[in-house]
């Protein structure tokens, strides 16, 4: 009995002190951004981070500091004091939420000399996941960089799971939509930007005569061929879409033309012969004024005319005129 305790004691012993280590390691590299008036305050907290591996830049300027963290998607760790300036530490921390609520994992970590309830209040109300006393202690600081490096890696994965379509692989509708709206603000009015909707041909009849599973893997083979450049989502079913922006429609076109003819070479594993399949095209340009929704009409009306001339076929929407494009 004493030598059965002894071993759960010696096991409980060995785990706890693997827990402990691991605890102690530190967090995978993350891309942090500091923020302080003190280049003093910099360079002890910026040395007590990068040893770790991390990828660390700092600011004296909190409106440089929003506008490199707007601009730097890999950044996950804003680290800013509460006096800093032109933006006041709330200031940033607020707009730094805003940031993070736009399907980005980001964390927030307030640090002042003064730590009080209010304080403390004032900065979480404002937006800010940590807080810290300035200067941090080591030990501490690093605790907190493991607590961002777990919310941010589960942050990511959520937007993962809220953004994929679970078959492809591929951003589903909602995301789709978002990423050319955001395209579009990036082009602008003057721009260059097009639209291409692809649908599987006869796809009813594949699921019908072959079974769902086989539908399945014709959807992922699909897929990966048209996966090539660009932003490419799953809209619904057998139908997908691709936005170029900053591609004339004339590159569209042409791209459409080659997945025509690639997805028209695909072989889908059958019970007993393999499966050819087709897919037909329908293709768009952004004009000035213009809007996503409109953009996407306008190829999936020149997609339909695919469809009902005959399939397997590219067909592009220019102003009011839909011209049949050879393959």
């Amino acid at each position: 009995m004493w030598a059965g305790r002894l071993g759960n004691m010696l096991i409980c012993r060995r785990h706890a002190d693997e827990q402990h280590e691991i605890s102690g390691r530190a967090t995978k590299d993350m891309h942090i951004v500091i923020v302080d008036t003190s280049r003093v305050v910099l360079k002890v907290v910026a040395g007590m981070l990068e040893p770790q591996g991390h990828n660390v830049d700092v600011f004296t300027d909190s409106q440089a500091a929003l506008d490199f963290v707007t601009y730097t998607p890999t950044v996950r760790v804003l680290i800013t004091s509460l006096e800093v300036r032109p933006l006041s530490g709330l200031e940033l921390c607020w707009s730094a939420r805003l940031i993070a609520e736009t399907n980005r994992p980001l964390y927030v970590i307030t640090m002042s000399s003064a730590r009080n309830s209010r304080n403390l209040a004032e900065a979480l109300d404002s937006g800010a996941d940590d807080f810290i006393e300035k200067p941090p202690g080591a030990e501490e600081l690093h605790a907190r960089m493991r607590a961002a490096d777990r919310l941010t890696t589960m942050q990511s994965e959520l937007i993962r799971l809220a953004e994929t379509d679970p078959l492809t692989g591929l951003l589903n509708r909602r995301a789709f939509l978002q990423r050319v709206r955001d395209a579009a603000d990036r082009v602008g009015n003057h721009g260059d930007m097009s639209a291409i909707l692809v649908d599987i041909d006869h796809f009813k009849r594949i699921n019908d005569e072959y079974g769902h599973d086989v539908g399945d893997a014709a959807i992922q083979s699909v897929c990966k061929t048209i996966a090539e450049e660009g932003i490419v989502g799953r809209l619904g079913g057998e139908e997908f879409g691709i936005v170029l922006p900053h591609r004339p429609v004339t590159d569209a076109e042409a791209l459409a033309s080659r997945l025509r003819r690639l997805v028209e070479a695909l072989r889908i594993r059958g019970a007993r012969t393999p499966i050819r399949l087709t897919c037909s095209f329908g293709v768009s340009q952004w004009s000035d004024g213009d809007t996503i929704e409109a953009m996407i009409k306008r190829a999936d009306i020149a997609l339909y005319e695919a469809k009902t001339t005959g399939r397997n076929r590219v067909m592009s929407a220019a102003a009011d005129l839909v011209l049949a494009r050879a393959g």
